[in-house]
C-alpha cells in the first residue's frame, strides 16, 4: 500500500525546469514525440546526507531506511556498499526498498550516501525518459525519524562515467561506460567529507509517484574469481569466469594519470583467444578506462552478461590476480534453492544450463535476456517464472511480475507485452497466456486471495480479444498486437499466415488456440473461486476444428485457407485440449517426425502438450535429442546458460543467456517426477512418476510451501520425503 511519508523526494537542481512527460501509449498509436533534452541522458548524480546518532544500542529496534530513486539507486552508508534498487515499475505502483541499515552505522556522526542515475533513453531495462529523477528517503527507528530527504541533502552531478555522447548497446539499452577516474570524487560516501561546494537537493513540492515497498528483496552481489587467467603479453591478459554471469568486472590499476587500460567482455572467444566483444547479441562490450594517480578501482555502474573478460594496456598497469567479477542476480536463499545431482551427465547439463540461465535473468525482474534488452517479457514469463519457483522456492518474483502485467492494463486492458520499462510492445500470443500464468502460479502457491484479486485483469484479457470475433466465437484480424506465433520467425515450421505487422486480414490457429486457452484459463480459475459462469470452449473447440481440422490427415492446418499443418498448430491444439480424440496419434506422430521444429519458447507447449496424452518417453527423448535442435546442442556449442535459439548461429542475433529456454525444469519435476498438489497450497501433495526405462540414478531437494522435499531415484525406484 501506497504510505505517508514524512520525507519528500528530491532532484539533483539540474531537473528544477524539466517537467515529466507520460510515455505509456498504444504501440500502434504513438503519440507526438518530444525532445528529450540531451545533456540529462546519463545523469549520473551524488546526494549525501550526515546525521548524528547519539548511541546506536539505545535504539533497541532495527534501523530501517525506506529508499527509492528514479531511475536507479546505489546506497552507501559511511562509506560501505548496502543495497542497490529499485525494481522499475510504472510511476502509479513505483517501488521503494526498506533496508535494515543497523549493521552499518556508529555512534556519533553517520552519513547516508546515495548514487542516483538517471538513464534518459526509453527502452525496455529502465521505466526512464521521461525526465523523472531523484530520490526519497526516510530513516526511522521505530516511529522516530532519524533522517529524512529534505532541502539540508547536498548533491553534485558525477561524470567520471561519461556524458549522453557515450555509445550504447543492445537495443539502446545502456551506455558504455568509458570511466575516467580523473574526475572521481573520492570520499564522497564517507562521514565528515567536506561539501559545502556542493548543491542543494530541490524537493519536490509535489510529486506523481504512488510509493509501495517492493515485494522483493534487492538483487544479491558477491565477488567471483577467475577460473582461468592467461598471459598473452605485458599488460595483455584474458580472464574466463568460467560460466556466464551477470554483474561487473572488478580489477586493481596502478599507474599515472591520464593513462588507458582498454577492457572487453564477452560471451565467445576468437579463435586466436581473444575476446569476441563485439557480441551476437548486439552488444559491442569494448570500454576504456582513464586513469587517475595513484592506485586504483575500477567501478561500473551498470552491469553487462560475459565470461570472458580482455585487458590491455601498454605497459604493467593492471596485476590480473587482483581482477574479479562483482555477480548480481535475485538472491539465492540458502536453504530453498533447488539442488539436481544426476549420474548422466547430459541430463546434468541440461538442467545446469537452464539453471544458470534462469539465475542471470533474475534481477530486479525476470528477463527475457540481461544483455541485449534487459526486458521481461509476458510471454517468456510462462516459461521463467514457472521454472524459477520451482528451483527457487520462491513466490515473490513471480507473483510481483504477474502484478506487473496487470498494471499495464492502464494502457491497454489487453496488456502490454514487455513490463515495465517505457518502451511500448504488444503481443496478441502473451497477452492470452498471462490468465494461464496466474492459473499456474495459484496451483504452484495456493495464492488464492491473489486469484480473486487478479480476475478482473484476466477477464479483461479476454474481453479486450472479444472485440475480433466473428460470427462462430474465433477472432480474425487482430491487428492491434503484433501475432508472434514463435520466435526467431525462421523457426516457425513454415507457418502459413502472413505474420506482417500489423497481421494479415483472416483468421489463423495458433491465434485461436491462445484464445480459447485464456478463456479455459479464466474459467477454471472461476471453478476454483467458486463463481458461476456460462462454458464458452465447448462451442469455441468446435468452431475451431470446423476451421482448422483437416479429417483426412486428422491433423490441423494453420489457416482456412491452407492445408499446411504446423509443429505450433497442431501442438497448440493438444495442449489446450482442443483436439479430439482421434487425432492425438496424428498429432504425436507430427511431433515425432518434426521434433523440435520450433524455437525453445515453444518447446514448453511441446513437452507440455506431449504431457497431457502420456507421452512421457517421447518427452524424455526430445529433452536428451541430440538434434541440431536441442539442449544437447547448445552444450556442444559451448553453452554454461541456455541460449535464445537452439543454436548460436541459428538467430542473426543470438543472445546465449536466455531463460525462456529453461522448460526441461518444470518438466522433469512435474511430468517425468510427477509431483503435484492433492490439495490447495500442496498441504497434500503426491507423485505419480513416468520415468523412463533407462534413466539414470538422481537427488532432487526443493522447497514446496510445505516445507523441503528430497526425492531420490536409484534407477528403479524413486522416493521422495519431506526434510
Amino acid at each position: 500500500m501506497d504510505k505517508a511519508w514524512a520525507a519528500t523526494w528530491i532532484q539533483h537542481p539540474d531537473f528544477i525546469d524539466a517537467s515529466p512527460v507520460d510515455l505509456l501509449y498504444k504501440e500502434t498509436l504513438p503519440p507526438e514525440p518530444f525532445e528529450h533534452p540531451v545533456q540529462l541522458k546519463h545523469h549520473h548524480a551524488l546526494f549525501r546526507k550526515e546525521f548524528f546518532l547519539e548511541r546506536v544500542a539505545s535504539c533497541g529496534v532495527p534501523l530501517l531506511l525506506d529508499l527509492s530513486a528514479d531511475d536507479y539507486y546505489k546506497l552507501y552508508v559511511n562509506g560501505r556498499y548496502v543495497a542497490q534498487g529499485p525494481a522499475q515499475n510504472y510511476k502509479f505502483h513505483y517501488y521503494y526498498n526498506q533496508l535494515d541499515i543497523s549493521p552499518f552505522v556508529m555512534e556519533g556522526v553517520n552519513v547516508i550516501a546515495v548514487h542516483v542515475y538517471y538513464q534518459g533513453l526509453v527502452n525496455r531495462a529502465y521505466s526512464s525518459g521521461d525526465l523523472r529523477q531523484g530520490l526519497i528517503a526516510e530513516l526511522k527507528a521505530g516511529d522516530e525519524v532519524l533522517c529524512q530527504s529534505d532541502a539540508s541533502w547536498t548533491c553534485k552531478r558525477l561524470w567520471k562515467y561519461g556524458d549522453s555522447q557515450a555509445a550504447t548497446v543492445g537495443y539502446e539499452t545502456q551506455y558504455l561506460e568509458h570511466i575516467d577516474n580523473r574526475l572521481d570524487i573520492p570520499g564522497w560516501n564517507m562521514p565528515g567529507f567536506y561539501d559545502a561546494s556542493w548543491e542543494r537537493a530541490v524537493p519536490l513540492a509535489k510529486h506523481d509517484y504512488a510509493l509501495y515497498c517492493q515485494p522483493t528483496p534487492v538483487v544479491d552481489t558477491y565477488q567471483m574469481v577467475p577460473a582461468q587467467i592467461t598471459i598473452l603479453d605485458v599488460g595483455h591478459f584474458i580472464i574466463d569466469f568460467g560460466e556466464e554471469i551477470t554483474g561487473q568486472v572488478s580489477l586493481m590499476a596502478s599507474g599515472t594519470a591520464g593513462a588507458q587500460i582498454e577492457v572487453r567482455c564477452g560471451e565467445e572467444l576468437h579463435e586466436d583467444g581473444t575476446v569476441r566483444f563485439q557480441m551476437r547479441c548486439n552488444c559491442d562490450y569494448q570500454e576504456f578506462w582513464t586513469l587517475s594517480d595513484g592506485e586504483q578501482v575500477l567501478e561500473n555502474f551498470d552491469y553487462k552478461t560475459f565470461r570472458y573478460v580482455e585487458v590491455i594496456s601498454t605497459e604493467s598497469l593492471v596485476d590480473p590476480h587482483s581482477i574479479s567479477a562483482v555477480v548480481r542476480h535475485y538472491p539465492q536463499l540458502k536453504g530453498s534453492y533447488a539442488v539436481f545431482k544426476s549420474q548422466d551427465p547430459i541430463l546434468q547439463g541440461i538442467w545446469d544450463i537452464c539453471d544458470r540461465a534462469l539465475r542471470n535473468c533474475t534481477q530486479e525482474s525476470y528477463l527475457d535476456c540481461p544483455s541485449r534488452e534487459k526486458g521481461q517479457y509476458l510471454g517468456d514469463n510462462t516459461v521463467i517464472g514457472h521454472a524459477h519457483l520451482y528451483v527457487s522456492g520462491d513466490p515473490r518474483m513471480w507473483k510481483k511480475a504477474l502484478h506487473e502485467f496487470s498494471s499495464s492494463s492502464a494502457v491497454c486492458p489487453g496488456l502490454m507485452a514487455v513490463v515495465p520499462g517505457n518502451l511500448m510492445q504488444e503481443i496478441a500470443d502473451f497477452s492470452c497466456l498471462w490468465p494461464l500464468q496466474l492459473l499456474t502460479y495459484y496451483k504452484l502457491t495456493g495464492d488464492r486471495a491473489f486469484l480473486q484479486d487478479m480476475l478482473p485483469y484476466a477477464e479483461g484479457v479476454v474481453s479486450y480479444f472479444n472485440r475480433y470475433q466473428r460470427e462462430d466465437g474465433l477472432i480474425e484480424h487482430v491487428k492491434e498486437k503484433w501475432n508472434l506465433v514463435d520466435w526467431p520467425d525462421n523457426l516457425r515450421d513454415g507457418y502459413d499466415f502472413p505474420l506482417t505487422r500489423p497481421v494479415s486480414d483472416g483468421c489463423h490457429a495458433v491465434m485461436n488456440a491462445f484464445y480459447i486457452g485464456a478463456i479455459r484459463s479464466v474459467q477454471e480459475i472461476k471453478d476454483v473461486l467458486g463463481i458461476a459462469y456460462e462454458d464458452q470452449t465447448s462451442a469455441l473447440n468446435r468452431a475451431f476444428r470446423s476451421a482448422f481440422y483437416r479429417p483426412e490427415v486428422r491433423l490441423f492446418a494453420d489457416s482456412e485457407l491452407t492445408e499446411h499443418s504446423s509443429l505450433h498448430a497442431n501442438v497448440l491444439s493438444m495442449f489446450y485440449g482442443i483436439a479430439p480424440e482421434e487425432s492425438v496419434a496424428a498429432i504425436v506422430a507430427l511431433i515425432r517426425q518434426k521434433r523440435f521444429s520450433c524455437g525453445v519458447y515453444m518447446s514448453y507447449f511441446v513437452l507440455k502438450s506431449l504431457a497431457k496424452v502420456g507421452e512421457y518417453g517421447l518427452i524424455y527423448e526430445l529433452i536428451m535429442s541430440d538434434d541440431e535442435h536441442s539442449w544437447q546442442n547448445m552444450l556442444r556449442e559451448g553453452a554454461t546458460t541456455a541460449f535464445e535459439a537452439w543454436g548460436k548461429d541459428q538467430k542473426w542475433n543470438t543472445s546465449l543467456c536466455h531463460a525462456w529456454a529453461s522448460a526441461p525444469i518444470s518438466v522433469l519435476i512435474e511430468d517425468l517426477i510427477g509431483l503435484h498438489p492433492l490439495a490447495e497450497g500442496w498441504q497434500e501433495f503426491g507423485c505419480t512418476a513416468h520415468l523412463p526405462e533407462g534413466m539414470q540414478p538422481f537427488d532432487l531437494h526443493l522447497s514446496l510451501p510445505t516445507g523441503r522435499m528430497k526425492l531420490a531415484f536409484d534407477g528403479e525406484r524413486l522416493v521422495y520425503s519431506l526434510q
